[in-house]
């Protein structure tokens, strides 16, 4: 009990400050909208589809591509980066908070964040005519293994090499931005080349997109997209236990400071 009230503390506290500066929720809401309506706009008129089977294509790659990206991973560097500069680590390095509380209530705070998203693009693309096919529990499998992932990517990235605020859009772009493009955030991996489509299968992110587009979009199985969710799986597993690691790195460093 005690380690879920610390999670549950910290999460309120992160959340809390993100609801009163909300700045960054209010992007974290328009970004993925835009794009969701960008995206769909584009596939209808390319594949020559109707505007609701568009927004059903969109959808899961906008979420899962994008969206959860800027929030679960960037958001999570940013917060492990301000607190280091805002020295809010050494204070609660003073309290009885213990480590892991910490880590699984930032997880859960962006965990919180995500879903948001989540219902807030299928609440736009079911105003579309958008149809939701397949076990929406899978679906929701798919969306809490993609944030688990970019949350233990965020802190390994947010531990090891960002030390200023200044350094998080950079990082973010220089390691997203092409992640996504060869994912498939932006454009369907169809109209790659077979030298990009080759990288794709190392692409986590290409994973994500294909396992949520095949269970929501295309009414598939999870046994139907086993592949791309085993992938997704055992990296999100390795991304949340290095990123535990360098979260315990880099205590130990600030400790010493």
């Amino acid at each position: 009990m005690k380690y879920l009230r610390e999670t549950l503390a910290v999460a309120q506290r992160i959340l809390t400050e993100l609801w009163y500066r909300k700045r960054s929720l209010v992007f974290w809401a328009i970004f993925p909208g835009l794009l969701l309506v960008l995206n769909s706009l584009i596939l209808q008129e390319r594949v020559k589809i109707s505007l609701a089977e568009a927004y059903t294509l969109a959808a899961p790659s906008t979420l899962v591509g994008a969206a959860l990206f800027f929030s679960g991973l960037g958001g999570s560097v940013a917060t492990v980066v301000s607190e280091r500069e805002q020295q809010t680590l050494k204070r609660l390095f003073l309290s009885p908070l213990s480590g892991v509380s910490y880590f699984l209530g930032i997880c859960l705070a962006y965990l919180v964040i995500g879903l948001g998203q989540g219902a807030l693009m299928y609440a736009i693309a079911l105003s579309q005519g958008a149809h939701l096919k397949g076990n929406p529990l899978a679906s929701l499998l798919v969306v809490l293994l993609s944030i688990a992932a970019y949350v233990g990517v965020g802190f390994i990235l947010g531990t090891q090499l960002a030390r200023r605020t200044q350094d998080v859009n950079a990082l973010v772009a220089a390691f997203g931005i092409p992640l996504m493009i060869l994912g498939g955030a932006f454009m369907p991996t169809n109209f790659f080349p077979q030298s990009l489509l080759r990288l794709t299968r190392f692409n986590p992110i290409y994973h994500m997109i294909q396992a949520m587009a095949g269970v929501a979009a295309e009414g598939q199985t999870l046994a139907e997209v086993k592949d791309h969710v085993w992938f997704l799986a055992l990296f999100a597993v390795a991304m949340v236990g290095a990123g535990w690691l360098a979260y315990q790195r880099m205590v130990q460093v600030e400790r010493q400071l």
